[in-house]
């Protein structure tokens, strides 16, 4: 399993970086075609927004799986031992369920509704579904991390 998250952990990292680099780029076409040839490019904006959208989202799913996302960690840092790993799976439960229930549930359905209905983007003439894609992915990842992180904190449990 570590083996996995090694490797979907490259995956997403590169992924990343390959989305703040084009979001670089399509900026700085924006910004040229604006002020240098005074014909401002039609599609610029909508691309920033939308690589803005998966570059946000896909990155909450990458931080989670490197737990370091927001937290108030007030709780665990008083607990120890047993009651610690208890705490942890806790709230690794709680996030499985969120992503379950919300990203990839809700959003599978976001996607379909979307895709249905044949919502096109104004300036890329993209279908809108395929930009909203990226909240069951995310939601896939973090269920994959959540449930790696569970397992982890079950087989500590038992070393105790």
């Amino acid at each position: 399993m570590n083996k996995i998250k090694k490797i979907i952990d490259t995956v997403l990292q590169w992924l990343l970086v390959f989305i703040i680099s084009l979001m670089t780029v399509n900026v700085l076409w924006q910004v040229f075609t604006r002020f240098v040839l005074h014909n401002p490019s039609s599609f610029t904006e909508e691309l920033a927004r939308y690589t803005l959208v998966w570059l946000g989202i896909l990155g909450a799913s990458y931080v989670a799986g490197q737990k370091m996302h927001l937290a108030i960690d007030l709780l665990s840092l008083k607990l120890h031992g047993k009651s610690k790993l208890y705490l942890e799976i806790f709230i690794q439960v709680s996030i499985f369920f969120f992503s379950l229930v919300v990203m990839l549930i809700g959003g599978y359905r976001l996607v379909l509704i979307t895709l249905s209905l044949n919502q096109i983007s104004a300036a890329l003439q993209v279908p809108l579904g395929y930009v909203y894609l990226v909240v069951p992915v995310s939601g896939a990842l973090i269920l994959f991390y959540s449930s790696y992180f569970i397992i982890e904190a079950i087989k500590k449990l038992k070393e105790l």
